[in-house]
């Protein structure tokens, strides 16, 4: 007959249901259809209270929240130096024993979130801006055509330290990077509407207020073209100094084009950063050799992109607003 981790679930409630009625062990055996030993086993384990037996933990309570604490403070140092610094404050443990006791305390090593700086200036211009946006409708948000640089890299792999947190935990502020915005040296420009996507702009050089403007002249009016057609439409951009340039502002006056107010240092607000995003998840196993296949990589990527997920971006602009004022002008999750 089976030994005691064999018995079903059945057999165990057979057993303590027999047990409680004051049978003996050979009684119950016969009942349950397992050996006396079995049942023997059963019973004592249940008396005790162990549900298993096994080997003797290596480290203490204390020892183990000693690690939480370690883990706690310094979320973005790897196993190899948390393992280091636990052992020095003199637990006898194994890297093997630290990243299993990580494991089971609910820590998991995931990339951290990324998030802009913003100083108590930035946040009350960002909680004025969603207020007073938090009554646009999806029909107002479609006539809005969003715009935005993104870098790429040859390789998308190295995507910088990780960070040690619990599941809940990718917004807590311990456990995310802080990021602040310079101009990259190579990027790309796109624009987006609740119609789709406009063409690419691949920049060769440093972005300053005439190159900007001849991306406008000849990438941006032709995507207004391809998107609105005749029908009015408002152009979305971010604050760089090419943008917010007098130059500029006169280049849009001109063209009769009204341009939409924007909070400084806020790309969680702009959808189009959420559709680099899945450009370049759906590029990460994309090996190109040279700049040149990147760029096809890209384009190819980019006309993938549907008019449906594009609408979709755009109906999330008044839960962006709302979480924005929830958090009192705070970065969000978007």
């Amino acid at each position: 007959m089976g030994k005691t981790s064999d018995l079903t679930a059945v057999q165990k409630t057979i057993i303590d249901t027999l047990h409680k009625e004051g049978k003996t062990q050979k009684v119950i055996a016969k009942e349950a259809g397992c050996s006396q030993s079995s049942v023997s086993k059963h019973i004592n384990r249940q008396a005790k209270g162990r549900k298993k037996c096994g080997r003797k933990k290596c480290t203490s309570s204390r020892d183990n929240r000693t690690l939480q604490r370690i883990v706690t403070t310094n979320p973005f140092k790897n196993v190899g130096e948390i393992h280091k610094e636990w052992t020095a404050a003199g637990v006898s443990a194994s890297r093997t024993t630290t990243r299993r006791l990580m494991k089971d305390m609910g820590f998991r090593c995931r990339i951290p979130c990324v998030k802009p700086l913003l100083n108590m200036k930035q946040r009350k211009k960002r909680l004025a801006w969603a207020k007073d946006k938090k009554d646009w409708t999806d029909a107002e948000w479609s006539k809005v055509m969003f715009s935005d640089e993104s870098k790429f890299c040859i390789s998308f792999g190295n995507q910088g330290p990780r960070v040690w947190r619990k599941s809940g935990e990718a917004q807590n502020p311990r456990c995310m990077r802080s990021s602040v915005k310079f101009p990259p040296s190579v990027m790309v420009w796109g624009a987006m509407s609740s119609a789709g996507v406009g063409p690419l702009r691949f920049l060769r050089s440093r972005v300053n207020a005439a190159v900007y403007q001849e991306v406008l002249e000849h990438f941006m009016l032709p995507a207004a073209d391809q998107l609105y057609g005749d029908a009015d439409f408002t152009f979305q951009q971010d604050l760089a100094p090419a943008h917010s340039a007098k130059t500029t502002s006169t280049w849009f006056k001109d063209h009769g084009i009204s341009v939409l107010d924007w909070p400084a240092n806020s790309p969680d607000l702009n959808p189009i950063e959420n559709l680099w995003g899945i450009v370049k998840r759906r590029m990460q196993y994309a090996r190109p050799n040279n700049a040149e296949e990147l760029k096809t990589t890209i384009r190819a990527t980019w006309a993938l992109i549907t008019p449906e997920q594009c609408h979709r971006l755009i109906e999330s602009m008044p839960r962006r607003i709302t979480a924005v004022i929830e958090a009192k002008g705070a970065p969000t999750k978007y």
